[in-house]
């Protein structure tokens, strides 16, 4: 399997993990009789630590593989996809995470923290990460078939 083939591949898999646990996983759990806040919330936390560092793994497999020349020829769009994807998880991690934790920490000590607007900043950039894979996977996809031929 040729190293583009592994990005594209990894890129499909990456979409599946946000779509099956940031837009499905996580707003369902909460719908489950007998969830707590807290229950809920330290659910989150150990599939959102094991999603980013899954995340983590898959942007250094990528970058290697591209590293290593399957980037050469790749299209602007893939590459504008991925670029904006990798972007989006680092605002994440970076920006976004901590203050979360901070509040799920707290309200896992029992303390009535007030709800955070981190959330949807959360989301808006799962999001536009996951517009980023669309497009970068999409485009790969085309460039591999235009190979192909």
């Amino acid at each position: 399997m040729s190293a583009l083939a592994v990005v594209l591949a990894l890129t499909f898999v990456w979409i599946g993990l946000i779509v099956g646990l940031s837009f499905i996983e996580a707003p369902v759990k909460f719908q489950a009789p007998g969830i707590t806040l807290a229950l809920g919330l330290g659910i989150g936390r150990l599939v959102f630590r094991v999603l980013h560092a899954v995340q983590v793994a898959i942007v250094v497999v990528v970058a290697v593989c591209l590293a290593l020349g399957a980037g050469a020829g790749i299209p602007v769009p893939a590459v504008a996809g991925l670029v904006l994807a990798i972007l989006m998880l680092i605002g994440q991690l970076a920006l976004v995470q901590p203050r979360l934790t901070r509040r799920s920490n707290a309200v896992l000590a029992g303390e009535d923290a007030p709800r955070s607007r981190a959330h949807h900043a959360y989301v808006a950039l799962e999001l536009l990460k996951l517009v980023g894979l669309l497009v970068g996977g999409i485009a790969l996809l085309a460039h591999l078939v235009a190979l192909a031929d």
